[in-house]
């Protein structure tokens, strides 16, 4: 069976996140855009854990888990990420985990474990002052299914290999540990090729997931894997074993589909402040120094893949999950009518217009047969198209600011 996984999501009670990302609100969008298994998200928190296990039920033994009052078919995988803030070889080391859990009764363990030592009412990814080792050994006491495995990996700030606060090898991060993450995930500014440059990584299974902090960006970046049947245990087997396939006739990883990596927020170098942004080469020239204020540049994920890097650009590593470069249906629309509010009244009509009549947005992103669409929205048409063959025009992020993505001249 064919499924779209988004593992990476937030709730109300994470820190900058929509008040309407409700679990029966996530269900509906997830719906929409195609997703069929989704994150819960935040699952430390105290009260959007008492949500989650009053509002879903476990489905058959399962390890996932559906809405109690509602028909929705969406099926969610009980999730969290955690930030992790410490010391390690002298250094103040600061890193964003994604965490699964294989079923309520092992959350509400990990949950008391962590309330008994650290804050974590006050924010749905609370931080933790707790090495990434220990962390690891503490959820695997607990239950031995729980999977681990760093959020963004590149990201400046608050990721494994982050310019500002990271390492430069999982090895140095997780130490005895390391042979229990199974995963890392590519974040918004980086994409798998940008990562199979990076042999350490080879054998671990590549995951691009949302981050969503509101509903429209549920499934930004998503999983397709093909699953023998919908439980928790599938998932894990095919991450931790790094499965692929190519076709139905076994079960694995089918792709992933990505933003493109100069959309994201860190892509290059630069200083939002400034308005001054630049690529590796000219950081370097620069000597990663803002020539308008004259202090350090946020040396972004393009840099420090390059930094890392042990094979030259454009290496394509022959075992990688194949995977797919999307921009989002309502941006898109938005473009076509040269509207920039993508909440936009007409915009939001087109784009649940689109859905009654093609079906999801997934769907019309990646298979729908253009010439359908072009006989009712032509202009939208051609911009799908211009998306799935990358002829675009990008104005890369940098320094937290999302980069600019134009469809047509």
């Amino acid at each position: 069976m064919r499924r779209f996984l988004d593992l990476h999501i937030h709730s109300p009670y994470s820190r900058a996140c929509s008040p309407r990302l409700t679990l029966s609100n996530i269900a509906a969008v997830a719906v929409r855009k195609g997703i069929d298994i989704v994150a819960t998200g935040d699952f430390t928190h105290p009260a959007w854990f008492k949500i989650i296990s009053s509002e879903l039920e476990e489905k058959s033994d399962s390890g996932l888990y559906q809405l109690k009052s509602a028909n929705f078919k969406t099926l969610f995988l009980l999730s969290t990420e955690v930030s992790l803030v410490y010391r390690d070889s002298g250094k103040a080391r600061r890193i964003h985990l994604v965490v699964h859990a294989p079923n309520l009764v092992a959350v509400a363990s990990l949950n008391k474990y962590l309330g008994s030592k650290y804050n974590i009412r006050s924010d749905g990814r609370p931080i933790l002052g707790i090495s990434a080792p220990d962390f690891v050994r503490a959820c695997l006491q607990i239950n031995p299914y729980f999977l681990i495995y760093p959020a963004h990996i590149w990201t400046p700030w608050y990721a494994v290999f982050g310019s500002k606060s990271g390492f430069n090898s999982l090895e140095e991060c997780f130490h005895e540990q390391t042979g229990f993450i199974y995963a890392y995930e590519t974040g918004l500014s980086s994409d798998p090729a940008m990562n199979w440059r990076f042999s350490a990584l080879d054998n671990l299974t590549c995951l691009s997931n949302s981050d969503a902090h509101s509903l429209e960006n549920i499934g930004r970046e998503a999983n397709v894997f093909a699953l023998p049947k919908d439980d928790y245990q599938s998932i894990y087997q095919i991450i931790k074993e790094k499965r692929q396939t190519s076709d139905y006739s076994g079960d694995g990883i089918i792709e992933t589909l990505e933003f493109y990596p100069e959309e994201g927020m860190y892509h290059l170098d630069g200083h939002r402040d400034c308005t001054f942004s630049c690529l590796p080469e000219e950081s370097r020239r620069l000597q990663n120094i803002c020539p308008r204020c004259h202090r350090p540049l946020v040396i972004g994920v393009l840099n420090r893949v390059a930094e890392l890097a042990d094979r030259p650009f454009g290496f394509k590593l022959k075992t990688a999950t194949p995977f797919r470069h999307l921009v989002e249906l309502d941006k898109l629309i938005a473009e076509s009518l040269n509207i920039k509010n993508r909440q936009s009244l007409r915009v939001q009509n087109i784009y649940n217009k689109m859905l009654d009549i093609f079906g999801n947005e997934l769907f019309i992103l990646t298979e729908v047969d253009l010439k359908l669409v072009a006989a009712e929205y032509p202009l939208i048409a051609e911009g799908i198209n211009r998306v799935r063959t990358g002829r675009l025009i990008i104005d890369p992020g940098f320094d937290g600011q999302y980069g600019c993505v134009r469809i047509f001249n």
